[in-house]
């Protein structure tokens, strides 16, 4: 039977770039959903815009968050 062994260096090397790889897929999942507001948001009259509390300036700013 063989047996496999993890060691540390095989861990310590692993976790930093799982670490490095959700980190980067949760800031495109970020950006998308700030590019997809932005485009809804661009695509309102500025009375729809009015209607829900905004001018066009607020657009950028708000699909920030």
């Amino acid at each position: 039977m063989t047996h496999i062994s993890r060691n540390a260096t095989t861990t310590s090397f692993a976790l930093p770039i799982a670490s490095a790889v959700h980190h980067l897929i949760a800031a495109v999942v970020n950006w998308n959903d700030a590019r997809v507001t932005r485009k809804a948001l661009s695509r309102l009259t500025d009375r729809e815009l009015n209607d829900i509390g905004l001018v066009r300036g607020d657009i950028d700013e708000v699909s920030r968050f």
